[in-house]
């Protein structure tokens, strides 16, 4: 794991606060380790309060090892349950998570608007990936972004925000911090509170994991990377589209 960064604030900052540098992604890094060495294992944050639903005793979810360590993608043997949250959208209305986006191919990240880098990258490499799409599927999926900062990402700062790091389709949400903290939770996402340092510094650390959840199923069964490109997303979209393993 990377060290936790920060930088002196810079001019025209609203808040005045620093702009975190790279952060480390809090999903235990056997996910990467088993998706390397082609094994089974059970992925997880810990004790048995960060069990995500549907996951089986004492794991959270069950990388499925393969031989092609090339692949972006991580598919879970034991797919995660769509977390339920319902939180605010970027016009102020409550926005149900499960309910909205039942049957539909949605991937989840959690980030915030703050992010020098991985946060707009990542929303910025789907976003040119779905162009790639037929406009009919380009209609189907679903990109939510859940702020881990909501302090300072209200609705209208999302909604001005995702257009220009990502999509206007894209939605964004926000609400209590405990609240986000829970649903990331429970697909296996680690979130700390943004924590202020002296001389206006912040420090954020969130995972960096896009999680992709079934149209046929509504369970979360492939991960990727910070690392992940746009290549690799315009080439697994189609799969995920269709609720198929990419």
């Amino acid at each position: 794991m990377s060290a936790e960064k920060t930088s002196t604030p810079k001019s025209g900052d609203a808040d005045g606060a620093a702009r975190p540098g790279r952060r480390t992604p809090l999903i235990v890094a056997a996910v990467a380790i088993v998706a390397a060495i082609g094994v089974t294992a059970a992925v997880g944050l810990g004790g048995d309060g960060d069990k995500a639903p549907g996951a089986g005793p004492g794991s959270v979810a069950v990388v499925s090892g393969g031989s092609d360590s090339t692949k972006a993608a991580t598919v879970l043997d034991r797919p995660f349950t769509k977390p339920d949250l319902v939180l605010t959208d970027t016009e102020g209305k409550p926005y149900d998570l499960r309910e909205r986006t039942k049957g539909k191919p949605t991937l989840i990240y959690f980030g915030y608007t703050h992010c020098p880098d991985v946060c707009p990258m990542t929303m910025s490499n789907i976003a040119i990936a779905m162009k790639k799409l037929p406009p009919a599927d380009q209609e189907k999926l679903q990109v939510v972004f859940v702020t881990t900062d909501p302090e300072r990402d209200t609705p209208a700062s999302l909604a001005k925000w995702l257009p220009a790091a990502g999509d206007a389709s894209f939605t964004g949400l926000t609400g209590d911090f405990s609240t986000i903290q829970a649903g990331a939770r429970q697909i296996g996402i680690g979130i700390d509170p943004p924590k202020k340092l002296p001389g206006n510094k912040v420090v954020s650390m969130h995972g960096a994991q896009v999680v992709a959840f079934s149209p046929t199923t509504d369970q979360g069964y492939v991960l990727y990377g910070e690392d992940t490109s746009i290549d690799d997303y315009a080439k697994d979209l189609p799969k995920l589209i269709k609720g198929e393993n990419p």
